[in-house]
């Protein structure tokens, strides 16, 4: 068993650089290191580019990420910091987050794939190119803080056997909130800066101190999703979908789809056929344009091949391992071993390929989700769930 160090949080006099979003997490966490005695400067990522259509009228947005609340979202973020005296930026990044969300969302989905966009986002925008646009303002800051449920560690041995004693993502104190799973991605290097003053905070206890204080962010509904249910099928209007056939397992036409962008392995929901059975997305055959249905229990898989993988400061295990995995958020980690995959003929991946297999089977594993790793619960490592298997 590792020990890992909690790395100290800023301290008074540091300049600390905050990334807001107008909710009660980003709020409190500049309000507490101003107190603390803290420079504190808040900067807000602006995303939104306006070029979606509007909703009909009547129709009720769902707060997000991405969406044209995005204006509120920044007019408070400007009071908050004007009334406490708070330095603030908003930093343009929206043709970042096309090119590299965005479109890395839309081609997933018409590869028969489930993108997570959090995790890209995380990983390209908010702790790559957010930051970028920090210093080409000239600023210079000791730490960058954000409102999210993790903590910063630091092993005090060597990683794999190795000398290098990386800045890793372990996973909060309120594991009903931790967001250790979204944040994997992110290069140690970049960590070495980063903390998480929320990370041993229980969300209730942030609710309780925000209302202490006097937030009005505490009054703010909380996003949930990446982007609005109402704009999906918006974002990919750039071209129409490519009609083909529902089948079942052996081959039959259950019914017709108008493109396979709108499914995801393991739904039920909008399927669009009958049956005397539940049944749920089993696969889906991009080339073939198909989408595969089954029931339940054969939605059941041994275990899964992942690539693209990302592990802390690049040192990546000599051998098969150990460890906890979880293929989604929502999922509960469960025990895995972890081990080399050789790739078969006709196989292609991106970097080199892992096998996890499942100490119990696990339900609907879906290509392009992020399959990631935890030893005592620190994030060992992550890659990109290519297809499971049986």
């Amino acid at each position: 068993m590792v020990n890992y160090i909690d790395l100290e949080l800023p301290k008074k006099g540091d300049t600390v650089v905050v990334g807001m979003s107008g909710g009660v997490d980003s709020t409190l966490t500049a309000m507490l290191l101003k107190e603390k005695g803290c420079r504190v400067i808040g900067v807000t990522m602006s995303l939104w580019k306006g070029d979606l259509p509007d909703l009909p009228d009547g129709a009720k947005l769902h707060s997000s990420c991405y969406g044209p609340d995005e204006v509120e979202d920044i007019k408070e973020c400007q009071k908050f910091c004007a009334e406490n005296e708070i330095e603030y930026h908003v930093i343009d990044v929206k043709d970042d987050y096309q090119k590299l969300v965005l479109d890395y969302f839309t081609s997933e989905y018409r590869a028969g794939r489930t993108p997570n966009p959090c995790v890209r986002c995380n990983s390209v925008i908010k702790f790559g190119a957010l930051l970028q646009g920090v210093m080409n303002l000239g600023i210079d800051f000791d730490y960058f803080c954000t409102g999210h449920y993790a903590r910063i560690v630091r092993p005090e041995e060597g990683l794999w056997g190795s000398d290098k004693k990386p800045c890793m993502i372990a996973c909060a104190t309120d594991v009903t909130k931790d967001q250790a799973y979204f944040l994997y991605r992110i290069p140690s290097e970049i960590l070495e800066k980063v903390r998480f003053p929320l990370g041993m905070t229980e969300k209730k206890e942030t609710f309780r101190l925000a209302h202490e204080k006097g937030l009005a962010a505490a009054e703010r509904k909380e996003s949930q999703d990446f982007i609005p249910p109402e704009f999906f099928d918006l974002l990919f209007k750039d071209q129409p979908g490519i009609p083909g056939d529902i089948i079942d397992l052996d081959g039959h036409v259950l019914g017709h789809h108008k493109g396979i962008e709108h499914y995801t392995i393991g739904q039920r929901r909008g399927l669009g056929v009958s049956s005397t059975r539940p049944l749920y997305v089993h696969s889906i055959d991009a080339k073939n344009h198909l989408v595969v249905l089954s029931g339940n229990d054969e939605l059941l898989t041994s275990g899964l091949i992942a690539d693209d993988f990302a592990w802390p400061a690049d040192e990546e295990p000599k051998e098969a391992f150990k460890a906890l995995v979880k293929i989604r958020l929502a999922s509960r980690p469960v025990p895995c071993t972890v081990e080399p995959y050789e790739p078969k003929d006709g196989e292609t991946f991106t970097g080199k390929p892992w096998k996890i297999t499942f100490d119990e089977k696990q339900r609907a594993v879906a290509p392009g989700q992020s399959a990631v790793l935890y030893i005592d619960g620190v994030i060992s490592g992550g890659g990109i769930i290519a297809r499971a298997f049986n």
